[in-house]
C-alpha cells in the first residue's frame, strides 16, 4: 500500500495542495476585543503597532514535497488525498516525512537578511504546526527535527533556536508560532480511536486522565519556548482556535512567561479575551478602520509553507495590501515559506527585494503611523504620524496599470498646496478646489510603482 501511495503522490503533489488551498481551514477575526490589563503589555502592543510589516514562517515536514501544511493528515471533506490511496497508508507517509527532512542548505541568516532588506520589522517562526512536528529541541516528544531524522546529528539541529537567535541580530521582533493542537500525540489523537476531524477524538468525560496528559504535554512544551531557552520573546502567537488558551492553562504559562519576557504579546487568536492581545483576521483585511490592535496574516504565495512553482504576489500588490490595512490600524504580517532545503528561494527573494527598494524610500508612509478619520479615496490609503501634524497618502498602483498623471481625492487637504513625493524626494503642487485635491505627477523621474505623498493639513 506505502509503496502504491508513493508512486501516485508524485503525480499528485501540486493538485492537493491546489485544492486544499481553494477549501483550506481559515481563521476568522474574532468577534470582540479585550484591552489587556498589564501595563507592560499595553506598552509593548504600542510599539508593536509601530513596526507595522512583518513576515510568518511556516517550515516542516509539509515542506518536503511542497504540500498544504498539515492539513492533509485531517479527516475532514474538503482534503483531497491521491486517489488510490488510504487515509491510515497516507498518514504513516506523511509521518514519515520525518525521515526525509534534511534542510542541509539550512540559514536563518539568509532569511534574516532577505526580509530585513524589504523592510519588516518583526517575525512569527512556526515551532510547531498541527502534525506536531517540533522546530525545536522538545524534551516530551522524539518527534522533532532535532531528534528524528536526518538533520538531527546536524549543530543547528534546534532550529528554532539558530532561527531566532540570526532575526534577533538583526534586529528583529521575535514572535513564537504554537499550534496548540498536536494531532501527532496520543493524547490528542488516542491510536485506541479512529482519527477524528481536527479536535480530539475522544470524550474529555471519560478519559479525563488523557486530557490531563495533553494539557501537561502542551503547558511543558509552552513552558520550553518560552522560558529563556531561546531568550526574550515578544510574541507568542498560537494558533489552532478550536482549542483555548484557558483549555490548556494559558494563563499559568503566561505568568512564567512574562517574568522571562515582559509584556510579552500573546495571541490567542480568534479566542476573544485577555490573552487575544491583538486580533489576526487571516487572508483578509477588515471592511473599516478598527482602533485597537490588530494583524492581518496573508500569504505572499497562494499557500503559508514552499510550495513548488508558486504563483507569487507581486510587490505592487504586496505594498497595496500594506497600504490598506495600514489606514485601517492594522500591522500586515506576510507569509513566506522556507523551501525544503532550508532557504528563502529566488523568485520570492526578487519579489521582497523590490518591496524593500520601495519601503526604503517609502517606509515614513508606514512606520510609526497611526489612523486618520478620512482614510481612503479609490486607491489612496491616508495614514498620520503619531503626533497627527503629517498626513500621508499611498496611491495603489494595481498590477498591469501605467502611472496617471495625476492623483486626485476628497477632503486631507495640503497646506499651502505643498506636498513631497516620498519615492523621489521631490516636492510638488496640489491644486485644491473646494475639498477635491489634485497632485500632478512628474512626467519623468518616478518608477512605475505606488506613489507615497507627505504633506501637512
Amino acid at each position: 500500500m506505502i509503496k502504491r501511495i508513493l508512486l501516485t503522490l508524485g503525480f499528485s503533489f501540486l493538485a492537493l495542495a491546489a485544492s486544499a488551498q481553494d477549501n483550506s481551514f481559515v481563521h476568522e477575526q474574532s468577534d470582540g476585543y479585550e484591552w489587556p490589563t498589564d501595563p507592560a503589555v499595553l506598552e509593548k502592543l504600542d510599539a508593536w503597532q509601530d513596526l507595522k510589516f512583518g513576515v510568518l514562517m511556516h517550515w516542516g515536514l509539509y515542506s518536503v514535497p511542497g504540500i498544504v501544511e498539515s492539513w492533509s493528515i485531517c479527516n475532514e471533506d474538503w482534503i483531497t488525498r491521491p486517489e488510490g490511496s488510504t487515509y491510515e497508508g497516507y498518514k504513516q507517509w506523511y509521518w514519515g516525512l520525518s525521515k526525509e527532512f534534511n534542510p542541509v542548505d539550512f540559514n536563518p541568516e539568509q532569511w534574516a537578511q532577505v526580509f530585513k532588506d524589504a523592510g519588516m520589522k518583526y517575525m512569527i517562526f512556526t515551532t510547531k504546526h498541527h502534525d506536531g512536528f517540533c522546530l525545536f529541541d522538545s524534551e516530551y516528544t522524539d518527534f522533532s527535527i532535532a531528534k528524528a531524522g536526518p538533520f538531527a546529528g546536524n549543530p543547528k539541529a534546534d532550529a528554532a533556536r539558530y532561527v531566532f537567535d540570526a532575526f534577533r541580530n538583526e534586529d528583529f521582533w521575535i514572535g513564537a508560532y504554537f499550534s496548540k493542537p498536536d494531532w501527532h500525540c496520543e493524547w490528542f489523537w488516542n491510536p485506541y480511536y479512529a482519527t477524528p476531524r481536527r479536535g480530539i477524538n475522544y470524550n474529555v468525560k471519560q478519559h479525563p486522565d488523557w486530557w490531563q496528559n495533553y494539557v501537561d504535554f502542551t503547558q511543558n512544551q509552552l513552558r520550553e519556548i518560552t522560558g529563556g531557552r531561546y531568550g526574550q520573546l515578544d510574541i507568542l502567537w498560537l494558533d489552532g482556535g478550536w482549542i483555548t488558551g484557558d483549555q490548556v492553562g494559558l494563563n499559568e504559562v503566561l505568568v512564567d512567561a512574562r517574568r522571562v519576557s515582559p509584556g510579552l504579546i500573546s495571541v490567542d487568536r480568534t479566542i476573544q479575551g485577555p490573552n487575544e492581545n491583538y486580533q489576526t483576521p487571516e487572508r483578509s483585511i477588515p471592511d473599516r478602520q478598527i482602533a485597537h490592535p490588530w494583524e492581518s496574516c496573508i500569504t505572499l504565495s497562494n499557500d503559508w509553507g514552499w510550495v513548488p512553482n508558486a504563483p507569487y504576489k507581486s510587490a505592487r500588490r504586496v505594498i497595496g495590501i500594506l497600504s490598506e490595512i495600514v489606514a485601517k490600524g492594522g500591522c500586515f504580517v506576510l507569509g513566506v515559506g522556507p523551501t525544503p532545503t532550508g532557504i528563502i528561494e529566488g523568485p520570492a527573494v526578487a519579489i521582497l527585494e523590490v518591496i524593500g527598494d520601495w519601503m526604503g524610500r517609502c517606509g515614513e508612509a508606514i512606520y510609526n503611523t497611526r489612523i486618520t478619520s478620512n482614510y481612503n479615496c479609490g486607491k489612496t490609503w491616508f495614514n498620520a504620524s503619531k503626533d497627527g501634524k503629517t498626513l500621508y497618502a499611498v496611491y495603489a498602483l494595481e498590477d498591469g496599470e501605467e502611472l496617471p498623471a495625476e492623483i486626485t481625492w476628497t477632503g486631507n487637504l495640503p497646506k499651502g498646496g505643498k506636498v513631497t513625493i516620498l519615492n523621489n524626494g521631490k516636492k510638488v503642487k496640489a491644486t485644491v478646489k473646494g475639498d477635491q485635491v489634485t497632485v500632478k505627477l512628474p512626467a519623468k523621474g518616478l518608477k512605475q510603482e505606488p506613489i507615497a505623498l507627505k504633506f501637512s493639513l
